[in-house]
């Protein structure tokens, strides 16, 4: 198998917990276990079901029930499930939570604490009048408050709606009005490179805004529940049913109102702890962390998942790179985690402080890191591998989405590690790689489609079941479009090659995004670049790339011209861009995902649609400089 970078040896195999379930099931291969999985996904369902040891309060009569349609199916059909009683199951004394903040202070709460903490804050909930099915914002960082909190809101039947710890007041209030919040916790303030960022204002203003929000509990920074807590009991779970609605999580559309995604006790936290355990190789003990916020869907994924598999959660909050440039390796070796997970984005960013930094730590805790979030340049993907894994620990790329309950696509320990690649679709994903008529294709890029139900799979779009069917489900009859370039290579390796509505179409010729930003990035001057299609009324497209420099360089013609001719060198003449622009900083998400689309509509001069996940709105202004002089200037 060519170009090939890691693969497993016989001690990582036989300690992995993918092997486990193959011994469970009666497996010989992960080939094996995959090809059961699409052609029985009811009995692939039940075995991950008993793997992960879910609690059910009655049993199921169905694991799938499809009367509904494909697109409206029902997992666990007839059981009773509260998913927060699988959650905080484990030995008492074992490590649930490791909490780091910026500021240096370090908290742990044992499983004990966090199901008494759990049951209090859900009785404390019900004191204030709440029911089951109400929602309640959590407007939280990355902090034990948040874990408790959302395993209260399932343990007492309520339904969280996770917010970035980073909002404004306009998307508080937009969501909150969404799900007719009646409740929203939010803390005093949490630290961001020292400033403190005054969360409680913010929540306040919008909660001003929203008439049906009763009350916003503030919770002081270091000083967890206490206060909500007093003189209160823990609960008994509420009696939930499988199907019965868990959490909303919000995506941002390309227009319109953000959506929200539906997922209930028997979706989301089971696919969670099914990738988690089988991919990344959590099990009882294992210390996961992972840089994300409670508002991306990783930060719920990470919550329910480790909870789910007795994982102990490595909470990191704060920039990872303050007050020092190795504070995350630094994070790492102080609490020996074993598994971390990052974005490609945070990797460019932490690879500009030096190679030499991550040699300074002791690392030799981790075993596997996790990727996700956007695809892969060749550059810091072997940064990555070669300075901080030292080439034994393999990067397990993820990609799925929010719909999905993690991934479509994900490596595991078992199969070999190709530089940014998936090794295999998850089990239980009925993956496929398809042309515009929705055949098989091979060799060459094609639509990502899904084409049988999972148990993670969203239950549609809150208030919005035709906007649902219409983005996922409305393309070729019963097949999940996903959105995503894709391409599968001779060895069965694959590809994701950027968001379908990224695809830049230039001269009649097809091209993703990441190919020409990974050309550009290897470039010693370029720490990021993000290439759109402008309108050119003779090619129909001109590629037009934005590139942010390394310390040291400076903007020039003729750098400009010599990154557009290695483009041309890489990918033919055509494709060569039309237009350099160095920029300070590219717009991006609070998860750190480039927004093409609005550096494409800022530069079109188009609208600029759903802006409430944009961290770094300054960065949209250089973009709208360089609109005002379209000259060619590579």
């Amino acid at each position: 198998m060519s170009g090939v970078a890691w693969a497993p040896d016989s001690t990582t195999r036989e300690r992995a917990q993918l092997t486990r379930f193959l011994r469970q099931i009666g497996s010989g291969s992960f080939h094996d276990l995959y090809a059961h999985s699409v052609a029985d996904i009811p009995g692939f369902t039940a075995d991950v079901l008993r793997f992960l040891e879910v609690q059910f309060d009655k049993p199921y009569d169905r694991v799938l029930d499809l009367s509904r349609g494909i697109e409206w199916p029902q997992w666990c059909a007839g059981a009773k499930l509260n998913i927060a009683k699988t959650c905080l199951r484990h030995d008492s004394s074992r490590t649930a939570v490791i909490w780091e903040g910026e500021e240096g202070g370090v908290r742990t709460l044992t499983y004990g604490e966090l199901a008494s903490q759990a049951g209090r804050c859900a009785a404390a909930l019900s004191r204030l009048g709440l029911r089951a099915g109400d929602a309640v914002g959590i407007h939280l960082p990355m902090s034990p408050e948040a874990v408790v909190v959302l395993l209260a809101l399932a343990h007492a039947g309520l339904v969280a709606v996770p917010l970035f710890s980073g909002y404004g007041p306009a998307a508080i209030e937009s969501r909150m009005r969404d799900v007719n919040a009646r409740v929203l916790f939010t803390c005093d303030y949490f630290p961001r490179r020292g400033n403190r960022v005054n969360a409680r204002a913010t929540a306040e203003e919008a909660a001003a805004r929203c008439p049906a929000l009763e009350r916003v509990i503030v919770l002081p920074r270091g000083g967890g529940l206490s206060d909500f807590l007093t003189d209160v009991e823990p609960a008994a779970p509420a009696a939930t049913g499988a199907e019965d609605p868990l959490i909303v999580l919000y995506t941002s559309g390309t227009t319109g109102r953000p959506k929200g995604i539906l997922h209930t006790h028997c979706g989301f936290p089971v696919k969670s702890a099914q990738d988690m355990a089988f991919g990344t190789d959590v099990g009882r003990g294992t210390r996961i962390a992972w840089i994300t916020d409670i508002g991306w869907m990783m930060g719920p994924w990470l919550i329910y998942g480790a909870s789910i598999l007795g994982g102990t959660l490595c909470l990191y909050d704060g920039a990872p790179d303050f007050p020092g440039p190795d504070r995350l390796w630094a994070f790492c070796a102080r609490h020996r985690v074993e598994v971390l997970g990052i974005s490609p984005t945070l990797i460019r960013a932490m690879l500009l402080h030096g190679d030499e930094l991550p040699g300074r730590q002791d690392l030799s805790s981790l075993r596997i890191f996790g990727s996700t979030g956007e695809p892969w340049n060749p550059d810091p993907w072997w940064w990555l591998f070669e300075r901080v894994g030292r080439r034994r620990v393999p990067i397990i790329n993820y990609s799925g989405g929010t719909e999905i309950s993690g991934g479509i696509l994900m490596g595991n320990p078992l199969m070999p590690v190709k530089p940014c690649a998936f090794a295999a679709p998850c089990p239980g994903i009925a993956a496929d790689v398809v042309d515009d008529r929705c055949r098989p294709v091979r060799g060459s890029v094609g639509e990502l489609v899904i084409r049988a139900p999972w148990i993670g799979m969203a239950r549609g779009f809150l208030n919005d079941p035709q906007r649902y069917l219409a983005t996922y489900w409305s393309r070729w009859p019963g097949v999940w479009a996903h959105g995503d370039w894709a391409r599968i290579d001779e060895d069965g390796h694959w590809y994701i090659l950027g968001r379908s509505d990224d695809t830049l179409k230039i001269g009649g010729k097809r091209v993703g995004p990441a190919e020409v930003e990974s050309i550009l990035v290897a470039h010693d001057a370029v720490a990021e670049a993000a290439a759109i299609a402008a309108p050119h009324e003779q090619k129909g497209g001109s590629l037009i790339a934005f590139c942010v420099l390394t310390a040291g360089y400076e903007p020039s013609d003729g750098l400009a011209s010599d990154l557009a001719n290695r483009v041309a060198v890489e990918l033919g003449k055509p494709l060569r861009p039309d237009r350099i622009v160095f920029v300070p900083a590219l717009p991006k998400t609070r998860n750190a995902k480039v927004m093409r689309r609005v550096i494409r509509s800022a530069y079109v001069g188009e609208d600029l649609g759903d802006l409430s996940a944009l961290e770094n709105p300054a960065a949209i202004e250089a973009i709208l400089t360089a609109a005002a002089a379209r000259a060619p200037s590579a």
